[in-house]
């Protein structure tokens, strides 16, 4: 486990170094190299409501993601994980990480060429209710064995707590 995440956020590091340019903010990070895979990826939440994302502490976060493969070649998924962030603002020059999200294995999950698969990312946390950037990103491995990360969701999500009653004997 320890050593996926180190690989996964060392990709992600790579893959910052190596762009020509450096990114304004954490919304620009949706552009994909040139030379990138010719694969597309749809981020949906089945538990969202129409106003966006919500992520309620201490209950997990289901995510799908709609891979579809345009290459000429099967592709394998190695992994998917995240990050919250801080968005950008007056008060926040910089952004940075506020929490790593867990990193799951896809072992034998491929992709043939031209096909689209569906695969769901669950994770759960505890935060103080704010709004922050969600960062979502595959780990995938091409035909020739090469590992790519790409982007798979990267927006605004509001954290909340969990709706109480008086009928919950948690109260």
């Amino acid at each position: 486990m320890a050593l996926s995440r180190f690989l996964f956020f060392g990709l992600l590091a790579i893959r910052a170094y190596a762009q020509d340019s450096p990114e304004e903010d954490v919304q620009s990070t949706t552009q994909s190299p040139p030379n990138a895979l010719a694969v597309k990826i749809s981020t949906t939440f089945p538990a969202s409501e129409f106003f966006g994302v919500k992520l309620i502490n201490n209950r997990p976060t289901t995510a799908v993601l709609s891979i579809t493969n345009s290459e000429p070649a099967p592709i394998s998924i190695v992994f998917i994980g995240g990050s919250l962030w801080l968005p950008p603002s007056p008060a926040v020059q910089e952004p940075h990480i506020v929490r790593n999200l867990t990193t799951t294995k896809y072992d034998g999950v491929e992709i043939p060429a031209g096909e689209e698969e569906s695969v769901k990312y669950a994770f759960k946390m505890e935060l103080q209710p704010q709004e922050l950037v969600l960062n979502l990103a595959v780990v995938v491995r091409d035909a020739e064995g090469g590992v790519h990360t790409l982007q798979a969701f990267n927006e605004t999500v509001a954290v909340v707590e969990p709706d109480t009653s008086i009928f919950d004997p948690q109260m």
